[in-house]
């Protein structure tokens, strides 16, 4: 099982600069993979957790491409009824071929009411929409476009979010859920696959909550719940370092370290 993050890439700390940086330390710390969010229109509701600026995915994945050599870069998640199914997989196959077969396509169907109205998209709608974007991504991809090469995770752990998985993806990517959760549903759903996201919050004494978010507590807590995705059948987990203030983009260093910290111990025993 390896490691990913999810580096913000947005918020008023966020550069270039800071992005670069951010690749530089996870491809030396042997992390194995680079996601990012998705946003195109920061209406109101989107801007009160991730203002601007807010760097486009597939630009910011292409860039982050020419910068590592060996990370994967993926979406967590791309809002897929924002755009034309076929510019998807147009745009997620040439990043594959372009990265050297190194992205991951993370989709899901979105939350913000006022940015699906500014795109002209019905947010009532994103379901359906959804599984149509998925239905039209397998079928370019059944047509021999290259698109197959590209692996599919499917965010959310609703039941409809859980057939869309079993459906059309190549994983299950859950969101922020703790541990006994996941394994509840992995138990009862024939998923394809597991690839969790999950907090990464390092605190200085146990969270002994019951409800606590894997990630979520001291640097023993959050290794056992690296241990424990593991034996579930995770393939890769993805830590989230933002914790939904947009001054933390400010001070990267404090996610730095701790993603330096829980990636150090992982790796000492992970073995």
């Amino acid at each position: 099982m390896q490691l990913g993050v999810n580096l913000p890439n947005f918020g008023p700390g966020t550069d270039p600069g800071i992005l670069r940086q951010w690749a530089r330390l996870a491809e030396g710390l042997g992390v194995g993979t680079l996601m990012v969010s998705d946003h195109v229109a920061v209406t109101p509701d989107v801007a009160a957790r991730y203002p601007e600026p807010f760097y486009e995915p597939f630009t910011t994945l292409s860039w982050l491409a020419g910068l590592t050599t060996t990370v994967r870069l993926g979406t967590t998640v791309l809002v897929l009824p924002y755009r034309h199914p076929l510019l998807v997989a147009r745009m997620a196959a040439n990043l594959h071929d372009l990265s050297g077969g190194r992205f991951v396509l993370g989709v899901g169907v979105g939350w913000a009411r006022q940015e699906f109205e500014a795109l002209g998209v019905p947010f009532t709608a994103r379901g359906r929409l959804t599984d149509e974007c998925l239905g039209i991504l397998r079928g370019a991809r059944d047509a021999g476009r290259g698109e197959g090469a590209v692996p599919v995770w499917v965010g959310g752990h609703s039941e409809a979010a859980l057939r869309r998985a079993v459906r059309f993806g190549d994983a299950w990517h859950p969101l922020r859920l703790p541990v006994p959760r996941m394994r509840e549903i992995l138990r009862t759903h024939a998923l394809p696959g597991f690839a969790p996201r999950i907090a990464l919050r390092v605190t200085g004494s146990p969270v002994d909550a019951p409800d606590r978010p894997a990630g979520v507590g001291t640097v023993e807590q959050i290794v056992g719940d690296l241990h424990q995705l593991r034996r579930l059948g995770a393939d890769t987990v993805v830590l989230d370092p933002y914790q939904g203030d947009p001054e933390e983009t400010r001070r990267p260093d404090a996610a730095w370290q701790a993603l330096t910290t829980v990636a150090t111990h992982w790796k000492d025993t992970a073995s």
